[in-house]
């Protein structure tokens, strides 16, 4: 029954946004009694952080493709599929502009979201660090920034299609941006 409760949630955030969901609408659109919503959660806003915490703490497991402009693609399609996904095109702009209202929900999506990229971010960048792709000083978070944050916009703001070409220049842009200068070799310093 909870997890009929959870679909219900994300279901309701899509179709009228957080500030006219109501705990009898999620009720109704799970078909259970609203006391079963209330047993699990005391208001919506404990029920919608509940919920979405659930989701955007969603453990993703590090790519290890060996390069890391590979595992920088893999974390863009990830990302792509999950933002393209019709319920996130619609929940994720409420929840950032409910963010900006309701301080608990800042709080909740800032932690999920920083500690899952942080996590992500550091294996990347120390899987790139020991192949000798990037230096040992790289920023972990700027790094998904610099992949994950064009991404968005390009998604959730332009809402312009994203195609696999897309995301091959963009993981080139960013393993590009990130990698370790090479020192000139002769050949070009006789120029």
């Amino acid at each position: 029954m909870t997890e009929a409760i959870r679909a219900a949630v994300f279901d309701e955030l899509a179709a009228v946004g957080y500030g006219r969901m109501s705990i009898e609408a999620v009720a109704r659109r799970a078909g259970v009694g609203k006391t079963a919503v209330y047993r699990r959660w005391p208001s919506k806003l404990q029920m919608v952080i509940d919920v979405v915490s659930d989701v955007v703490g969603y453990d993703v497991p590090a790519p290890d493709t060996g390069s890391l402009r590979g595992d920088v693609r893999m974390i863009l399609d990830i990302a792509a599929r999950a933002l393209r996904h019709p319920l996130a095109g619609q929940i994720v702009p409420d929840l950032l502009a409910e963010a900006a209202r309701t301080p608990d929900i800042a709080r909740t999506l800032e932690r999920a979201l920083r500690d899952t990229q942080r996590g992500l971010g550091e294996a990347i960048v120390a899987a790139a660090v020991t192949r000798g792709e990037v230096g040992p000083a790289t920023d972990a978070g700027m790094a998904l920034d610099l992949a994950l944050g064009p991404l968005y916009w390009h998604i959730a703001v332009l809402r312009e299609p994203v195609t696999k070409s897309y995301l091959d220049r963009l993981a080139d842009t960013v393993a590009t941006a990130l990698a370790v200068p090479r020192p000139p070799r002769a050949a070009d310093e006789a120029h």
